[in-house]
């Protein structure tokens, strides 16, 4: 297995809807591999294609839960319902997130409490299952990246104009950042 570099805000891979995953052959089973190693290394919950420079609908993920999925595993072009997202403030203890392609910050937002996912698994057959409270986070947060989108993209107006400052300071603004977990520091400390 091959850990890969995890890109940064402002590469175009994160900022564009990735496309979805038709051939589910060794290729995509070394992808899958080389993501899961990746996600090991780098102490992340979930990781998507963009993440590692791939514009294709999947992501892996690794995250105990309660809801009885496997706490392993990967998602292929997946599609979630979602449960309401209250309009409330989020609050800045229990609902933070970060992300591996927005290193060593993270913001308060609010989520869906449940999600139904639907999707395939790595050979191309059907899953469907129900994530709650922090997986579906995870569920929702993954699947963002799929649609082009950082979780900082859904900030309210308060945190927007913080994470603008970060991208602005840390000068993410172009491509080219990246970094390589087990090689480079963890920009989370872990």
């Amino acid at each position: 297995m091959t850990v890969l570099p995890i890109v940064v805000h402002g590469n175009p891979v994160l900022h564009r809807p990735a496309a979805p995953v038709t051939s589910f052959d060794d290729d995509l089973k070394q992808l899958i591999a080389n993501m899961y190693e990746t996600q090991e290394l780098s102490n992340g919950v979930g990781l998507a294609g963009p993440q590692v420079g791939v514009g294709l609908r999947l992501f892996t993920y690794k995250f105990d839960n309660e809801d009885g999925v496997p706490p392993l595993g990967v998602v292929v072009n997946p599609l979630l319902t979602l449960g309401k997202i209250s309009t409330s403030e989020p609050d800045p203890e229990e609902e933070v997130e970060g992300c591996l392609s927005f290193p060593g910050y993270s913001f308060p937002l609010k989520r869906a409490e449940w999600v139904t996912v639907s999707g395939q698994d790595a050979d191309g057959n059907p899953l469907k299952f129900d994530a709650t409270g922090w997986f579906a986070r995870v569920m929702q947060h993954e699947t963002d990246h799929l649609d082009g989108k950082l979780y900082v993209n859904r900030l309210n107006p308060r945190y927007t104009k913080k994470y603008k400052k970060v991208v602005k300071a840390e000068g993410w603004t172009v491509d080219g950042n990246s970094w390589v977990p087990g090689v480079d520091p963890d920009p989370f400390g872990h």
